[in-house]
């Protein structure tokens, strides 16, 4: 036994040295480790800093924004900026802010319930002109409302829908309906077509198989699809600007115009509604991070 385990320690030493081996070999350098930590510092601050003018802005005065001398940091804080914006004479904001929630909240509304039959129906059936129908899709996204304000305001004129939330909500709604379908089409055709035959020979009908088994599946891509599409209409200006004549019915995306004039602009407002506008969008981001980051990267990795 006295000369087995010498022996036996040496077989095991070489396995041992190659696992000790490998774990040091995998280890980041402090170095690369500080590189990197600087590297996202540096890309922190270049997206922060314009955030942080504006904030800083915001609580400006006026006579300290025109300064011809300014500075980054306001000598006075001006806090009841944030609250005195709301009662400008300039635009309704209040009114501006609903305007905009129930327009963008509709019309992604809109969206999803036109674009997951559609998205289903094209990844699941195969029909003449189907490839022809998705082409016709997708190249509506090359159409921007700013090219077609003339048009779509003599529809609405002649659809008596002019100056109403309901013609923001189709416009914004068709605008987007082609990146939601394309984007839930990819996300229902990953699915085995064998998944849907199973729920069928226990009888489940196409819309069980839908709403209960495919949904749940694609539902990293619904919330994209979500998330996209309400931002979209969240900044939505060309066409809010033409269809939307009465000051309280406008998005915040046109009732920020106003407080910029052909000689004086309030600053210090502009910054403070640009401000408010984000930060729905940003919460919202928060809240389904988890989800749109698996929708956005799904089918990378087989």
């Amino acid at each position: 036994m006295a000369i087995i385990a010498p022996a036996l320690q040496a077989i095991r030493l070489p396995a041992t040295q190659v696992r000790r081996r490998r774990f040091t070999d995998d280890q980041v350098p402090f170095g690369s480790v500080l590189l990197r930590m600087l590297a996202g510092l540096v890309v922190l601050v270049v997206f922060t800093l314009p955030y942080l003018i504006m904030f800083f802005g915001s609580v400006k005065t006026k006579p300290q924004i025109r300064s011809v001398d300014p500075t980054y940091f306001p000598t006075e804080w001006r806090w009841e900026n944030f609250a005195t914006m709301w009662s400008t004479p300039e635009t309704p904001l209040p009114q501006n802010m609903i305007s905009t929630i129930v327009i963008s909240t509709l019309a992604t509304a809109l969206v999803l319930v036109v674009a997951m039959p559609a998205a289903y129906y094209t990844a699941r059936f195969v029909f003449p002109g189907r490839m022809v129908f998705l082409f016709l899709v997708i190249v509506t996204q090359m159409l921007q409302p700013a090219l077609l304000t003339s048009g779509l305001f003599r529809q609405f004129l002649a659809l008596g829908l002019i100056d109403t939330w309901a013609a923001m909500i189709f416009i914004n709604a068709a605008f987007n309906l082609s990146f939601a379908v394309w984007i839930m089409h990819s996300f229902f055709a990953g699915i085995p077509r064998e998944v849907d035959e199973a729920a069928q020979l226990d009888g489940a009908g196409r819309l069980t198989v839908l709403f209960r088994i495919n949904l749940p599946l694609v539902w990293p891509g619904i919330v994209t699809a979500i998330v996209f599409t309400f931002v979209a209409c969240w900044n939505e200006f060309a066409a809010s600007l033409v269809i939307l004549s009465t000051a309280g019915n406008q998005p915040l995306s046109v009732a920020l115009t106003k407080f910029v004039g052909q000689y004086e602009t309030s600053w210090h407002y502009v910054f403070g509604v640009s401000l408010v506008a984000i930060i729905p969008v940003v919460v919202l981001f928060m809240l389904i991070e988890k989800r749109l980051v698996g929708g956005l990267t799904a089918g990378s990795v087989k």
